[in-house]
């Protein structure tokens, strides 16, 4: 596969901000200028956006995980007005913190609203603290987030949904709006193994978090892979499309190499104009 055929996502900023990866110029900026980086993307042809999600973390997290996470679906709610094609892709809501059906119900409005733009990317949580201020289970959150997939994958796109597994039950029940797409893309995000094993089998695509590209490529060779399944990968460092466009076009290529099928843009930039540079000279390399 080519560079110039590579999809290209766009790791959202201003919504959620980690240590070392972030620039100053986020911590005060605004919905606007958020918009402002998606109808860019929107313009420029990328794939997907991001907004990941914690309710409320300890105050002893943010140095590991930082300390802001807007919530998915108020902001992707707002950028679903302002923009056309790009998709919208939760990255990740934790599966042990809703009901299926209380995801299938709001992210299939946001589906409706977006025109079938969703991706619903889930995971099953890692921090326990946030469990336990939810009421949620975390022992055996691993077996209760494939039942929840399940569930998911038989309520999303139907109204009437039946489904009846070991932690989920329901039927005799409508959910209306559902979400228009016949197959709203399922994600499971992770840094294990597991979670790869959990997006081969129950899901349609992976999208980890933090793990190294060359395991990443180990793990994804020990699975016969369906032709669909997508698999979203940053580069091993961030790209300078701006002062280094040959080494960023070497970057996607061994990013795609390693397994991608869509390749999560990360820059280092120092100003929302500055950021809006480098989406714009990465959609022209990408595109030559």
């Amino acid at each position: 596969m080519s560079t110039a055929a590579a999809k290209l996502s766009v790791a959202t900023p201003v919504v959620t901000m980690f240590p070392g990866a972030s620039s100053d110029w986020e911590i005060k900026a605004s919905i606007e200028d958020v918009t402002r980086v998606a109808e860019a993307a929107d313009r420029l042809g990328y794939h997907h956006l991001t907004c990941s999600e914690h309710i409320a973390l300890p105050t002893a997290e943010p140095a590991r995980r930082g300390a802001r996470y807007w919530d998915p679906l108020a902001t992707f709610g707002y950028l679903a007005a302002r923009t056309q094609r790009i998709k919208l892709a939760t990255n990740v809501l934790v599966l042990g913190y809703h009901h299926p059906l209380e995801i299938a119900k709001r992210y299939g409005t946001l589906d409706v609203v977006s025109n079938g733009r969703l991706i619903l990317g889930v995971g099953v949580g890692s921090l326990k603290e946030e469990f336990d201020l939810l009421g949620a289970a975390f022992e055996d959150r691993g077996s209760r987030g494939d039942d929840a997939l399940r569930a998911l994958r038989a309520s999303l796109s139907t109204s009437q949904p039946e489904y009846q597994g070991e932690f989920y039950s329901f039927g005799g029940m409508i959910v209306d709006p559902c979400a228009v797409q016949d197959r709203v893309p399922l994600w499971v995000g992770g840094r294990t193994l597991r979670s790869l094993r959990r997006a081969v089998t129950l899901a349609d695509g992976w999208a980890p978090f933090a793990v190294p590209n060359a395991q990443a490529r180990d793990w994804l060779n020990r699975f016969e892979l369906p032709a669909s399944f997508d698999v979203v990968l940053p580069p091993p460092i961030r790209l300078d499309p701006l002062g280094e466009p040959d080494r960023a076009r070497e970057l996607i290529a061994e990013t795609l190499a390693d397994g991608a099928t869509i390749v999560s843009a990360n820059f280092a930039h120092t100003s929302l104009s500055h950021y809006l540079e480098n989406l714009q000279s990465l959609a022209e390399l990408n595109a030559s």
